[in-house]
This record gives structure tokens, sequence and C-alpha cells, in this order.
């Protein structure tokens, strides 16, 4: 019995929820159509567009009727004539008394056709500007403002005498107190269009009195939108019509009661001012400002937000006409417009929408306030507000700051790094959004900071910024923001101009290759290929490019994971656009073809993918090699390979190949070589300032050594000169002293008949004398030339003294002449050969000296050889000179034999001048 029940329980429910399905399915049913609704709604399909149209228009529902109307603008592209002859003036019949679906769908349409040129007859603007005119004043609000902005821009297709007759009539008689608000209004916005299409006659004549009975207006909303108008009104009527006619009225409204008056008032005049002169910027102008800025305190913050916005325009066009006390008060409302809303002494922050708003169009309008109070009194002037912007507790404010950085940041020039603590401040934001700003314009702001490295006090700052960067980048990779990650890295390539290669090397570079490894997101992984490729082009040090060429090559084209080996193909594909051909071919197509064995099938599906590309790099006949080698690689492919997707590529990738230089037009082709040949001269010219810098360092190093080594030769030469004028002063005191004993004794034994020769031989021994003292300096440092010149001067003196000898003596002595003469030549030879091989010597010296430049340990090697051949030949021409000296005294030996009396004078006589000689020499 209960089991029953419980049964009958368990049934009941089911059947009230089919009860309730069937309830909600009733209304289903009755929405469907009927069958005469359905004849109603079906069209025959043998109709076309226009008559289907015309059809619709005639029998058909509201909602085909809009569905025609909005299709308006595509049969007027199709058949605009038979558009306007049958379709256009149906639209006309079923607007009257349309609902306002229907009105805003012909509205649209209306001006879809005339802001897309669709019409070119002025006869069918005319129609379209007949069905504007007569629903603009439609009692819908919405419906009359649609209507009115197809009349705007009908106005600037029509020409003058239609806007004259069927625009300017109507609006003298809506421009009455009589009509409604909204046509005055809409008679506003007509007035400042049709202004622009007539000359100034007219506009004085007709348009000025309707305007100035309109700022006369009873309603402010009329006076507000006349005041907005009247700058267009102005620049067509002129100057001298604006001065005469239109300030007086602006400066009246700048005093209306009503603030939304004032405000517009104020824009217009801001917005007039480069129309208008000196004078009445200096006379009407500035003291309505200084009364604004001084009345905007105690008003709403509309004004004062209006005021904010146009703040750095206002300055900019007085700032020839004002006073030094106005420029100091204009920027202190500035200042006080850059915390408003803030925290002070006794008023809490004030977080509403309106002083935010303030604050933001003061960081907008920072750039040029720094122009206006002059970049040199940055500090004293703006500085603080600066530093109020960029630390705002609102991020919106903070993201204004960032956005207009980059354009301070210009102004101040050398003074930049007197912001630097603010843009590790931007930099370092909590907030995504400020870094997100920042982004935009961070290579002018870094390359603006940058490049006053030079200056001590931002070098000191170079580890902090680099530091403020890097952490940026990682708090962007810890988020989900992956859109701004790329970006950022995109923004973090223009370092490799601008930092130099050793710091991007040790701090980038890693990061990046980091990114480029584990970050999951493709387009971050492209972009962080991109930047490393370029830190790899602008790297001025072979030694780190071969690195980083080489961790390429180790942990992604022969990493374990296959997908690093996925990475570098796409760094491949990113290399073919900023390396050239050239370098790519040399250091990455071989790697990327050697992936042909990969194991992995996605990996050579990439690569099939990318072979178009690889071979779009090779140019006959100097890759010739390298295209046998993708040859061989597509040929692998074709035959060897199992997986049926890349067997299906590869088939496609061989058809791309055989039309690739088929395909390719000719312009396209020398445009990209045109672009080849600039990367390549890029290239070449980085290779050649590493060189020139290497060598400059190499320079240095090789200097520093050079002097060192003259200081050390210095030493030694003074010591060698002190050891050498000592020993030569005791030497000629000596030798002095025996030629004097010497003339003496060869005086007293001489004959007469040789006296007249003997004082020319003394005079001539004096002379040589007196030059000794000149000779005693250059001894020490030439002793081989010396030595060479003291044996010449001793044969001449032995010749000078056989001249007067009688001719007895004489003939028997020149055998001994003859010989002498021998060794003069003997001398002079040897002379020459010490010439030639001091000549040699300095030769050697200078190869030695390139030498030393490219091998250092050669230079030391080479040097010691040197100097110990130098030693060798001092020492052979020492052998030589103490040889020739033997010779001589031979000679003397041999020669005083000839006669038994007059030899021991001869012999004396040569003894003194020997004597003589070499003491002068001495």
């Amino acid at each position: 019995m209960f089991s029953s029940r419980m049964n009958q329980s368990l049934l009941l429910g089911p059947l009230d929820e089919l009860h309730e399905l069937a309830f909600i399915e009733r209304p289903i049913r009755r929405s469907l159509k009927t069958a005469e609704e359905i004849d109603q709604l079906t069209v025959d399909e043998e109709l076309n567009d226009i008559e289907r149209a015309v059809y619709l228009l005639s029998v058909g529902q509201e909602v085909q009727r809009v569905s025609v109307i909005s299709n308006l603008p595509s049969l007027v592209r199709q058949n605009p004539a038979e558009t306007f002859r049958r379709v256009v003036p149906k639209v006309r019949e079923v607007l009257n008394g349309a609902g306002a679906e229907i009105q805003l769908a012909a509205a649209a349409s209306f001006l879809t056709i005339l802001q897309d040129d669709i019409i070119l007859i002025h006869t069918h603007t005319y129609s379209i500007l007949k069905t504007v005119l007569l629903h603009l004043n439609h009692r819908d609000t919405v419906v009359s403002n649609a209507w009115l902005e197809t009349l705007l821009s009908a106005i600037s297709a029509l020409p003058k005498e239609t806007i004259k007759q069927e625009v300017l009539n109507p609006l003298l008689y809506q421009s009455q107190l009589s009509h409604s608000l909204q046509a005055r209004l809409a008679s506003c916005r007509i007035l400042g269009k049709v202004a622009c299409k007539f000359d100034s006659h007219i506009v004085k004549k007709e348009l000025l009195p309707l305007a100035r009975s309109l700022c006369q207006d009873v309603e402010f909303e009329v006076r507000v939108g006349m005041c907005r108008q009247l700058e267009n009104i102005a620049r067509a009527a002129g100057v001298d019509d604006t001065r005469t006619e239109l300030l007086p009225e602006l400066v009246e409204l700048a005093g209306d009661e009503e603030s939304g008056v004032r405000l517009a008032a104020f824009n217009t005049i801001i917005d007039l001012m480069e129309v208008m002169d000196s004078d009445d910027r200096l006379h009407v102008v500035v003291p309505l400002v200084m009364s604004v800025c001084e009345a905007s305190s105690q008003a709403d913050e509309a004004v004062v937000a209006s005021l904010s916005f146009q703040f750095g325009k206002l300055c900019s066009g007085l700032d020839g006409c004002l006073s030094d006390e106005q420029r100091s008060r204009l920027l202190q409302r500035f200042k006080l417009l850059c915390v408003a809303g803030l925290q002070t002494d006794g008023n809490p922050t004030d977080g509403n929408n309106e002083s935010t708003l303030i604050r933001c169009n003061c960081c907008y309008n920072l750039p040029a306030m720094v122009l206006f109070a002059d970049p040199t009194h940055f500090l004293s002037e703006l500085y603080p507000s600066l530093c109020n912007l960029c630390c705002d507790p609102e991020v919106s404010v903070r993201r204004s700051a960032a956005a207009s950085f980059h354009q301070v940041v210009k102004l101040l020039g050398s003074d930049v790094p007197l912001i630097h603590k603010q843009l590790l401040d931007l930099l370092q934001d909590d907030a995504l959004e400020v870094l997100d700003t920042l982004m935009n314009h961070l290579e002018e702001t870094l390359e603006a900071v940058l490049s006053r490295g030079e200056n001590l006090t931002l070098d000191n700052k170079f580890p902090e910024l680099l530091s403020a960067l890097l952490l940026a980048e990682q708090k962007v990779g810890s988020s989900l923001r992956w859109r701004l990650h790329e970006k950022l890295l995109q923004r973090y390539s223009c370092l490799a101009r601008l930092l130099p290669g050793e710091l991007l090397h040790q701090n980038f570079s890693p990061r990046i290759f980091v990114i480029l490894t584990t970050n999951k997101v493709l387009p971050v992984q492209r972009e962080a290929a991109r930047t490393f490729c370029t830190f790899l082009r602008y790297n001025r040090k072979h030694e780190q490019r071969q690195e980083m060429m080489e961790r390429l090559i180790q942990d992604l084209a022969q990493g374990r994971s296959y997908w690093n080996r996925l990475r570098f193909l796409d760094v491949c594909e990113t290399a073919t656009d900023v390396f050239s051909r050239k370098y790519f071919n040399k250091h990455f197509l071989v790697p990327a073809l050697e992936l042909v064995h990969d194991p992995v099938a996605n990996v050579r599906y990439k690569l099939c993918q990318l072979l178009p590309r690889l071979r779009s790099s090779l140019r006959l006949p100097a890759d010739k090699q390298l295209l046998q080698k993708l040859d061989q690689c597509v040929q692998k492919l074709l035959c060897r390979e199992t997986d049926k997707d890349v067997v299906a590529t590869i088939r496609q990738t061989v058809l791309e190949l055989d039309k690739l230089d088929l395909t390719e037009p000719f312009h396209k082709r020398q445009e990209k070589d045109l672009l080849d040949q600039k990367k390549e001269k890029e290239e070449t010219l980085l290779l050649e300032m590493e060189q020139l810098e290497r060598q400059q360092s190499d320079g240095k190093l090789v200097s520093d050594k050079h002097t060192d080594r003259k200081r050390r030769d210095s030493k030694s030469l003074a010591a060698t000169k002190a050891v050498s004028v000592s020993g030569a002063a005791g030497a000629s005191g000596k030798e002095m002293r025996r030629a004097k004993l010497s003339r003496s004794r060869s005086l007293s034994s001489q004959p007469t008949t040789s006296k007249p020769a003997n004082p020319d031989r003394t005079l001539k021994v004096k002379e040589l004398g007196g030059g000794s003292g000149s000779g005693k300096s250059m001894l020490s440092g030439k002793d081989d030339s010396l030595r060479t010149t003291h044996f010449t001067m001793a044969t001449l003196s032995q010749t000078k003294s056989t001249s007067s000898m009688p001719v007895l003596i004489r003939s028997n002595t020149t055998s001994l002449l003859d010989r002498t003469s021998i060794l003069d030549l003997r001398t002079s030879n040897m002379d020459q050969r010490d010439h030639r091989t001091s000549t040699m010597d300095q030769r050697d010296h200078r190869t030695s000296t390139m030498d030393q430049r490219d091998h250092r340990t050669n230079h030391r090697t080479s040097t010691i050889d040197q100097r110990d051949h130098r030693t060798s030949t001092m020492d052979q021409r020492d052998h030589r000179t103490s040889t020739m000296d033997q010779r001589s005294k031979s000679i003397d030996q041999r020669s005083s034999g000839l006669k038994e009396g007059q030899s021991r004078k001869l012999s004396i006589n040569r003894k003194s001048n020997s004597f003589s000689v070499q003491s002068g020499r001495e």
C-alpha cells in the first residue's frame, strides 16, 4: 500500500513538469506566422533590386521598409539614376507620419550617401536636402538631431546659391524667439556651418546680425551654442570685423551670469587669439584671463577644469604680451592646479572626478608650461609640480604624466638629469597602465636621456636606470599582459644603439635569451627573437657576437627539446629581416638545414615552411654550394619523409620554390637587393669600427710601453754621458800637455826652411782644438762615427805635414801617401756601409713597430735582438777602428827609415801633428 502511493507521487512530479512545459510552448505556437502573413512577406524572386525596393516600400511591413531604407546606399551605388527616380520618392512618402525607427534609418542612409560621395550630381543632393529640411523640426529630439547632422553634411556638398535660397531663408525665420528652443539651437549650428561657404561681405551683411541676436537670446543654452560657433564666423568675417563686431559680444558673454556661457566665451576667445593682433591680446585678452584666473578659485569645478585644459595654449598665445608679474601669477596659478584636490595642511584629499581631471589636464599642458617658464628655470618653477604629478595617488594622473614625459625630456636638453628620479618612479610604478603609456614613447625618452651620458652625474645613474628597465620587464613578464610584454621587448630593441655593447651584453642579452627559451606566448617569443638579433647585429665585439651565436646554436638549434629547435627556426625567420644575406648565410643557414634530420615531425614541418625564405636569401654564383645543400635537403624530404603532413607541405614548397624566381616582380626584387646592400654596408662599417677601436686600444698600450722604455733609455743615456764626459776631460788634459811638449820640441829642432809652413799647421791644429768642445758632447752618443773621423783627420794631418817637406822627401814618401789614400777610400766605404746599416736598422725598427701592434711577444723578442745586433755592430766597428790605427802606426814606422838626419825631424813633426789632432778630437 505504501509502495503504491509512493509510485503515484513519483509519477505526479513528472506530469506536473510536463504541464509546465506545455504551458511554456503555447505562446511559441501562437507567435508563429499564419499563412496570410507568410504570403504578405513573400516577394517574387524574378523582381530586380529596384522593383523589389519599390514593392516593399509600397505594401511591405515596417520591418521590411526599415530594411529597404537602410539598404538605400547600396542601391545608389548600383544604379543612382533609377534609385533617385523611383525609390527616393517612395521613401519620402513613407517618412510622412513614420515612426522614429524609420526616421533614424532614413537620416543615417542619407548621411552615408553624402559622406561617402556616392552621388556627384547636385540635383540629387537637392532632392536629399528637400527631404532633410522637411523633417528637421521633428518633435522627437533624437530624430531632429539625426536630420540636423544630415543637413550639416549636405551643406558641404551644396553650391552657394542653393544654400542661400534653401537654407538661409528658413534659418532667418527659425532663429526668432517665437520658435522652439530646439529650432534655435539648430539655427546656431547651421549658422556656423554655412559661414565658411561665403565671403566676408555676405557674412558681415547677413550672418553677423543673426549671430548677435542669438548671442542675446533669453535661453542660456542658445547663448552657449552661439558662442561655440563664433569662431567659425570670426574666421570667415576677417580680423577687422572680428575686432569691431564679435569681440565686444565675446567680452560681454565672458561676464554672463551663467557659468556655462562664461566658459564657452572664454574658450572661444582662446581659440581666436591667433586671429587677433597684439593690441587686442594686450588690452582685451590679458585682463580677461587674469580676472578668470582670480575668480576660478571661487567658481565651479567645471570652469576650473576647462581652464586647466586650455592653460598651455593660453600661456603660449600670450607669451609676448605679459609682464613679469603676470607671468609669475600664471605660473603660480598652474602650480595650484597641479595639486587641486590633493591633501594640504588641514584639507583632506578630494577624490572626485573633477579634481582628478584638472590634474590630468595639468599633465597634458606641462610641456607648454616648460616652454612658457623657460627650461633654464625649470628647477625652481616647475620641478616640484612634476614631482607631484609623477607621484600622484591617482593612476590616471600618473598615466597622463607618463604620456607627456618624453616631451618634457626633449625640452630640458642638458638639464635632463634633473628628472632622472621621476623616470625611475614611472618605470617602477605599481600600475601597469602607467608603464604601458610610458612604453609608447620610450625610445624617444631613452634617446634624450642616454645621449647626455657624457655628464658625470648621469653616468653615475646608469646602473639605476638599467636595473629599473630590467625590473620593469620582469614585472610585466610575470603578469598576464602579454601584449604589453611584446610592446616592451619591441621598445627595448632601441637599446642596441643607445647603450655600450658591454653593458648590453652583460645585462640585457641574457634576459632576452631567457625569455626566448622559456616564455610560452608566441608573439612574445618572436619579439624576443627580433630583439636578440638586433643586439647581436649591433654588438661591436667579435668575441661577444661569437658567444651569442654559439649559444643560439647549442641551446636552440642543437637543443634537446624539440620546442627549442622550433624556436631556432623562428629566430631564422626573424634573422632574414634583421641581417644581410651574407651574414645570414654564413651563420644561420647551415644549422637550419641540418634540422632536416630532426626526429620530430613538427620541426621538419616548420623547416619545410621556411625553405622558400631560405632560398630567397641565396644568390648565384656566390652561394652555389649553399644552394646545393638546400637542394639536398629538399631531396631528402621528398625521398625519405614518412609523415603525411610533412610530405604534403614539402610538395607544396617545391612548387613555390620553382615559381620563386618567376612570380616575384623585378622592382620588388630590386628593392630587396638595395635593402640588402644597405644592411651589408652597415655590417661592414660596424666591423671596421670594431677593428679601429681595437687598434686604438692596442696603440694606447704600445705607446705606454714605448714611453716607459724611453724613460729608462734616457736615464741610462744620462749616466753614460756623465761617465764619458768625465773620462774625456781627464784624457784631454794629458793629450794637451803632450801636444804642447811635441810642438816645443819640433820648433827647437826644425830647420829654418820649414818654419813658414809651421804657423799654418799650428793654426789649423788650433782650429781643430777649438772645435773639440762641441765634439765632446757628440762623442758619447756616436762613438763609431767619431772613431772614423779621428782616423781620417790623422791621415789628413800626415798629408799636410808632408806638403811642407823638400822635394826629395816628397818623392821618397809617395808610396806612403798612396797607401794613406787607399786607407781613406776604405774608411769612406766603411762609412757608407755604416750608413746603409743604420738605414736598415731604421727600416727594421719600423717593421718591428708594426709587429709590436699585432704581436706583443714578438715585439719584445725583436727589440732584444735589435739591441744585440746593435751591440755586435758597435763591437765590429771598434775592432775595425783599432785595426786601422795599427796600420797607420806601421806606416809611420816604415816612413821613419827613409833618412837618418831628416827622419828624426819628420817623425817628430808627425807625432806632434797626430797628438794635436787627437787632442782636438777628444
